[in-house]
C-alpha cells in the first residue's frame, strides 16, 4: 500500500520529464522567452514560466493521492478537505502569477497592491475551513488562544507574506527551484516527524516536480520557473506550516528571506525612494562570465553573496554557480537549527 502511495511522486517527476522539453520548445517557437539577466549575451533568450508543468504534475500528483484514499483506503474525512484547500490556494495563485508572468516584469506587472490583495484571496480556502492550532505561544508573554482570528488574520498574513517574499530571493539559474526543494523537503520531514505523514506526502509531489525542474533550471538554465511556480512554492511552504502546527520551525527555515525582504525595503526607502523600480537581485555580467556587484550597498542576498565570495576567492571572481551554491548553503544552516527545535 505504501508503495502504492509513493506513486505520486513518480507521477509527478515522469509528467515534468516528459512536458518540460515540449515546453521549452514551444515557448521558443511563440516566442515566451525571457533575457537570462546574468548572462553578458543580451541576445540569449530563455523558455519562461516553465513553472507551469511543475504545478500540473504536482496537482495530477495529489488528485491521484486523493483517488487513492477514496477507493483503496475508503477514507473520505477532514484530510481529503485539507488537500483540496492546498490545490485551491495553489490554482488561485497559478492563475495570479501567469498574470503577472504575461505582463512581464520589466513592464511593472501588477501592482503591489494588487499583488497584496489577490493573493490574499488565494488563502480564502484554508480560512473557510478553519484549520491550524489557535493556541500560539508569545514570547515574554506566553500562550494566547487566538480563536477564530487565527483563521482571519494569521492564516492569510502567512499566506501573503510566504508567496510574495519567496518571490524576492531569485533571477539566478537554478536559485528558486533548488530552495523550493531543500525548504519542502525538511518540512515534508518535520511534517512525517510530527505526525502529519500525508502532509508530508504533499510536500514530497511538489519536490519531485521541483527535482526535475531543476536539471533544466540550473545553469546553464533551459527554462526559468516564472512567478507561475515562486508563488505556489511560498504558498505551500505556509500551507505544511499552519496545517502541521510547525509555524515556529516553518519561520527559522523563510529567515534568509525575511532577510531578503528587508534588504530589498532598506533598499527601496533609501536609494530607490525615487524611482519606480525596486533593487533587482541581479549581479553585472561580464565577458568572462563572473558578476560583479549590480550597487555599491547590498539590497539582497545575492550582493552579499556576491560581496563575501569576491573576499574570499583568490582570483577574485564569482560565477553565477558560486552564488547559488553560497545561498543553499546558508538555507542548510537554518535548515540545522530547525533541526534542534521539533
Amino acid at each position: 500500500m505504501e508503495l502504492l502511495l509513493f506513486f505520486s511522486l513518480i507521477i509527478s517527476a515522469i509528467i515534468c520529464l516528459i512536458f518540460l522539453p515540449a515546453w521549452i520548445k514551444k515557448t521558443k517557437k511563440i516566442h515566451l522567452v525571457w533575457r537570462d539577466m546574468n548572462k553578458y549575451n543580451p541576445l540569449k533568450k530563455i523558455s519562461a514560466s516553465g513553472g507551469i508543468i511543475v504545478l500540473m504534475a504536482f496537482i495530477i500528483g495529489c488528485l491521484y493521492y486523493i483517488a487513492f484514499r477514496t477507493f483503496l483506503m475508503r477514507a473520505i474525512d477532514g484530510t481529503t478537505i485539507k488537500i483540496f484547500s492546498i490545490i485551491c490556494v495553489i490554482l488561485i495563485l497559478s492563475i495570479i502569477a501567469l498574470i503577472d508572468d504575461l505582463f512581464g516584469w520589466k513592464q511593472g506587472g501588477l501592482s503591489i497592491s494588487l499583488r497584496l490583495f489577490l493573493i490574499l484571496i488565494a488563502s480564502i480556502p484554508l480560512i473557510v475551513i478553519n484549520i491550524g492550532n489557535s493556541l500560539i505561544v508569545f514570547p515574554f508573554i506566553g500562550a494566547i488562544n487566538l480563536g477564530i482570528f487565527y483563521s482571519l488574520i494569521i492564516v492569510p498574513l502567512g499566506i501573503v507574506g510566504a508567496s510574495a517574499t519567496y518571490n524576492f530571493l531569485a533571477g539566478f539559474n537554478g536559485l528558486e527551484a533548488g530552495q523550493g526543494i531543500l525548504i519542502l523537503s525538511f518540512l515534508s520531514f518535520v511534517a512525517y516527524k510530527t505526525g502529519s505523514a500525508w502532509l508530508a506526502l504533499i510536500g514530497l509531489i511538489m519536490v519531485s516536480g521541483l527535482v526535475i525542474f531543476y536539471i533544466y533550471n540550473k545553469y546553464p538554465a533551459k527554462v526559468f520557473p516564472g512567478d507561475i511556480l515562486t508563488y505556489p512554492i511560498g504558498a505551500l511552504i505556509a500551507c505544511m506550516a499552519i496545517l502541521g502546527n510547525f509555524e515556529k520551525i516553518a519561520l527559522i527555515i523563510f529567515i534568509p528571506y525575511i532577510i531578503e525582504t528587508i534588504l530589498k525595503i532598506r533598499g527601496k526607502v533609501t536609494e530607490f525612494k525615487n524611482k519606480k523600480e525596486w533593487p533587482q537581485s541581479f549581479g553585472i555580467p561580464k565577458k568572462d562570465k563572473s558578476l560583479e556587484m549590480p550597487y555599491k550597498k547590498i539590497y539582497s542576498l545575492t550582493h552579499f553573496s556576491i560581496f563575501i565570495l569576491k573576499k574570499l576567492r583568490l582570483k577574485n571572481k564569482v560565477y553565477e554557480k558560486d552564488v547559488v551554491y553560497f545561498i543553499f548553503i546558508i538555507q542548510i544552516i537554518f535548515i540545522l537549527w530547525g533541526l534542534f527545535i521539533i
